[in-house]
């Protein structure tokens, strides 16, 4: 019980302390693990299909989870999820550990499964669920599009739109393994 408290609550001095002895290290990172899944274990995602995925499966074993808040109608939204579809397909290709879970802004249930068609092979939060607006408070989003990595108690690690924006385009592999370098475990 003391081990997932410290987990969640000081990542980063808990993994020093256990990372002098291999074998209670293996089992620290065994139930981070278990607990970004725990985040969204039992809760709905959805896939480009609209099928409904189990969040905790969809997003098991995942070293980076970015949290994009978009939306169809937004023409900034426009712009940017090509850049972060290229950067997504190039992580893919390179079998890089990441997920994006779309945090859709859209005003109908048909415009969010359109938006889903043309970003990347990522899954989404489904229309409606509260969510959305949950995580637009906590996440301090006042406008779109937003680009953000959480860990797995949900904490905000990173504000990334401009590491997709500005060198993504150039090196997506190399941003990945500094955030993974930066956020270990994560």
């Amino acid at each position: 019980m003391m081990l997932v408290f410290l987990t969640l609550g000081r990542f980063r001095e808990t993994y020093s302390l256990f990372s002098a002895c291999p074998l209670l290290l293996y089992h620290f990172n065994w139930v981070f693990q278990l607990t970004m899944t725990d985040l969204f274990a039992g809760k709905p995602l959805i896939n480009q299909k609209g099928e409904e995925l189990d969040g905790g499966d969809a997003l098991r074993g995942k070293k980076i989870i970015g949290l994009y808040f978009s939306a169809m109608w937004c023409g900034s939204c426009r712009q940017f999820t090509p850049k972060l579809k290229r950067f997504y397909e190039q992580l893919k290709a390179a079998g890089k550990d990441i997920e994006i879970v779309l945090v859709s802004r859209d005003r109908e249930a048909e415009d969010l499964l359109e938006y889903l068609e043309h970003g990347g092979n990522w899954v989404a939060i489904p229309f409606g669920d509260e969510r959305i607006q949950e995580y637009l408070k906590k996440y301090e989003v006042p406008t779109i599009p937003a680009f953000k990595l959480i860990n797995s108690a949900g904490e905000l690690l990173h504000d990334a739109r401009a590491d997709v924006t500005e060198r993504g385009k150039d090196d997506a592999v190399a941003v990945y393994d500094e955030w993974v370098e930066k956020y270990p475990a994560n």
